[in-house]
């Protein structure tokens, strides 16, 4: 189980790594530490983890490419990104290599504690149990950390078919456009999330960013992660 896997932390920064290790600690969790990519890497030779919390912006070896080892080598290790800043590029190549969960600096300590918590929460959906709307769109994370992308549309279809209002799966289907590379569909998807509701940020970052000339930041696929690009 999950749950019982330690998590290792993978920062540059010193300070960054300890604020990480006393929140997973006050959850009850055993943490362990990687400075660069390079050690991450060997202590994931060593030791079974369950999560990764993994800072894309490093010097050596990048958080992208410690990514792409690991999907690799370990693919049932779930990540949570840790960025301050980044591309359109490299988010889409994260979310396409399995990421789904980003959280970004600075951050507070409760909201490590909710993502940490709603990672290990979505391992334990019985997919033929699961029938709330909340719940499909986290079988939809997972399986798109799984990299079974029809399987998340299915699942994000049965969310729309018990509440075609809500804008959160049609964000979502509109990050599932970009990581196949049909801008313009995920564009059509972003635009029925506003429609649905004018004031939902992720959608209208999603849009503004996929339209901009630039295409900066990150996609965005929960209205609690920060995006301040």
């Amino acid at each position: 189980m999950i749950e019982n896997k330690p998590v290792l932390i993978v920062d540059d920064e010193k300070n960054i790594r300890l604020t990480l290790s006393m929140v997973l600690e006050s959850m009850g969790l055993e943490s362990d530490e990687a400075m660069n990519g390079e050690e991450a890497l060997a202590k994931l030779e060593k030791k079974d983890f369950g999560v990764v919390l993994l800072d894309l912006k490093m010097p050596g070896m990048d958080g992208m490419e410690v990514l792409r080892r690991m999907q690799e080598l370990h693919p049932d290790i779930r990540t949570i990104i840790i960025t301050a800043h980044g591309t359109i590029d490299s988010a889409v190549e994260a979310m396409k290599l399995g990421a789904v969960d980003f959280i970004q600096k600075p951050f507070a300590p409760d909201e490590i504690r909710e993502l940490v918590s709603k990672v290990i929460d979505r391992e334990k959906l019985d997919e033929k149990k699961v029938k709330d709307y909340a719940s499909f769109i986290e079988l939809a994370k997972r399986c798109m950390q799984e990299r079974r992308l029809n399987a998340s549309i299915e699942h994000i279809n049965r969310a729309i078919a018990l509440d075609p209002t809500r804008p959160e799966a049609f964000n979502f289907l509109g990050a599932i456009m970009e990581i196949r590379g049909d801008w313009l569909d995920a564009q059509k998807q972003y635009r029925i999330a506003l429609s649905l509701d004018p004031a939902y940020e992720p959608a209208r970052k999603n849009l503004y960013r996929t339209t901009s000339f630039y295409k900066t930041g990150r996609i965005t696929l929960d209205e609690d992660n920060k995006d301040k690009q």
